[in-house]
């Protein structure tokens, strides 16, 4: 007897999967739905919170490096208008003790040199430290606002 063979076409699916998972009908109790839409909206709370404070943590950083920038360069050019300043008194001081006639003369010239150099030092000195002072207490405010901010905000 000839043997009876079943074949698909090419592509075609058989009308019953060969496995199926079982079906479940479960019903979530009430309580859990609750809790679970409630963590949903506090983590969406969280998320939005943490979001707003990256971004002005961001805007803080920002504002401060520009603050800092700002401050170093005004610091760097007045290192170097006190330089130029030291310089040309040492050309002025040089052309003067060229000048002089006798020893007595020179050392007059230097000396009174020596005092007006101390004098411009110490006055540079002091101008340098109350610029720093500015430049540090102005990079620092907007620094400790926000952190007081960011602490109030968390309270």
């Amino acid at each position: 007897m000839a043997e009876a063979t079943h074949t698909m076409p090419k592509g075609a699916r058989p009308a019953t999967p060969p496995f199926e998972l079982p079906k479940f009908n479960v019903e979530v109790p009430e309580a859990f739905r609750q809790i679970t839409e409630k963590s949903a909206a506090q983590t969406k709370e969280l998320y939005e919170k943490m979001r707003v404070g990256a971004e002005e943590a961001t805007g803080l950083l920002e504002a401060t490096f520009k603050t800092a920038t700002t401050g170093a360069a005004e610091y760097n050019r007045k290192l170097i208008e006190n330089a130029r300043s030291n310089a040309n008194a040492i050309f002025y001081h040089a052309i003067a003790l060229l000048g002089t006639k006798s020893l007595s003369e020179a050392i007059e010239v230097s000396t009174a040199h020596a005092r007006k150099q101390f004098e411009a030092m110490a006055e540079q000195t002091k101008e340098l430290t109350a610029l720093a002072q500015k430049v540090t207490t102005e990079t620092a405010e907007p620094v400790k606002s926000g952190i007081s901010k960011a602490f109030k905000n968390v309270g």
